[in-house]
C-alpha cells in the first residue's frame, strides 16, 4: 500500500480530461478577463497614459499594444489553429515581461510591477493547462 507521504494526494489523483478542459478554461477566462481590463485601461484612463509616459514609452504605444492585447484574448479564446495560440502565448509572455522589466528599470516599487508578475503567473497556469488538453497537438 503507497502512503501519500511517498506521493502526494495532487500527484495520485489522476487528472481527468474533463477536469483539465475545465482548469484551463476558468485559468484562460481569468487571464483573459485581466488582458482586457488592461487594454480598456490604457486607452480609457488618464493616468494609465501617464504611466505609459512614466515608463518613457511614446503615446501611439499604448494604443497599439491595446489593440494588440484584445487581438491575443481573440486568439486565445477562438478556435483557431494551434500555432496562432501558440503566437497569442509568446506575445503575451513577452508583453509581461516587458512591463516588468519596464518598472524595474524606472525604479518602480512591487505596487507597479506585481500585477505584470502576477498575470504572469496567470499566464503561465493557462499555458501549462493548454498544453495538457488532449486536443492540443504536442508537436504544435
Amino acid at each position: 500500500m503507497e502512503t501519500t507521504l511517498q506521493r502526494p494526494a495532487f500527484v495520485a489523483a489522476e487528472t481527468t480530461p474533463k477536469a483539465m478542459a475545465t482548469i484551463y478554461w476558468i485559468v484562460t477566462a481569468l487571464f483573459c478577463l485581466q488582458m482586457s481590463a488592461s487594454a480598456y485601461t490604457q486607452l480609457r484612463l488618464p493616468q494609465v497614459a501617464e504611466a505609459f509616459t512614466h515608463l518613457g514609452f511614446p503615446a501611439y504605444f499604448r494604443v497599439e499594444l491595446s489593440w494588440a492585447k484584445l487581438l491575443g484574448v481573440v486568439l486565445m479564446l477562438a478556435p483557431v489553429p494551434a500555432r496562432l495560440k501558440e503566437l497569442a502565448y509568446a506575445g503575451f509572455a513577452i508583453n509581461l515581461a516587458s512591463a516588468l522589466i519596464a518598472h524595474l528599470s524606472v525604479g518602480d516599487g512591487p505596487e507597479a510591477w506585481g500585477w505584470a508578475a502576477a498575470t504572469g503567473v496567470v499566464w503561465g497556469l493557462s499555458y501549462f493547462f493548454w498544453r495538457r488538453l488532449p486536443s492540443t497537438p504536442a508537436g504544435a
